[in-house]
C-alpha cells in the first residue's frame, strides 16, 4: 500500500506552479499528508556575479528577495478541505534544483508534485529544467504537472 506522510510543492509561483499546487493539495487531502510549499530564492551572487553592479549589498538583497517569497507563501490560497492539512512554509537560497532535492531528504518527503514550463529547444538547452533535474535525483517519487489548461478533475 503507498502511504503519503509528506508532500512536496515546490513551486516558482508561476501559473504552472498553481497547477502543481491543486494537484498536490488533491493528494495531501486524500491522503491525509502534510504539505510541504517549498521556494527556492535564486542566491545574489549568481544573478549578480559582479557585486559592484549593485547598490545595495547582496546580502540586503537575499535578505528582501527571501521575505518577498515567504510572504507570498503565507499568502498563497487554501483550498476547500485544505484546514485539516498541516502545512509547512518554507524559503531557501541557492540553486533550485539542489534546494529541493537537500529539503526532501532533510523533510523526509513521501512525494515531490512540481510545476514543468515545457520549454523545448534552444529555450530548454539556455535555461535548463528544474523540474527534470528533481526527477533525475529526488530521493522519492516525483509526479510532474504541465498543461494548466487541463483541469484536475476528481475520479468518483
Amino acid at each position: 500500500m503507498i502511504n503519503m506522510k509528506k508532500i512536496l510543492i515546490p513551486t516558482d509561483f508561476s501559473e504552472f506552479g498553481e497547477q502543481a499546487l491543486v494537484y498536490g493539495c488533491e493528494f495531501a487531502k486524500q491522503f491525509g499528508a502534510e504539505l510541504h510549499l517549498l521556494n527556492v530564492v535564486q542566491d545574489a551572487v549568481a544573478m549578480f556575479p559582479e557585486p559592484n553592479m549593485m547598490g545595495t549589498s547582496m546580502n540586503d538583497l537575499v535578505a528582501d528577495m527571501q521575505h518577498l517569497a515567504q510572504k507570498q507563501l503565507e499568502e498563497m490560497p487554501d483550498f476547500p478541505g485544505m484546514e485539516e492539512i498541516k502545512v509547512v512554509r518554507e524559503v531557501r537560497v541557492g540553486p533550485a534544483f539542489l534546494e529541493i532535492i537537500r529539503y526532501a531528504n532533510k523533510a523526509e518527503i513521501d512525494l515531490i508534485v512540481i510545476g514543468t514550463h515545457g520549454r523545448t529547444g534552444i529555450k530548454h538547452m539556455l535555461l535548463g529544467s528544474v523540474a527534470e533535474k528533481v526527477v533525475r535525483k529526488s530521493p522519492c517519487p516525483v509526479l510532474t504537472v504541465s498543461h494548466p489548461e487541463r483541469e484536475f478533475v476528481m475520479p468518483t
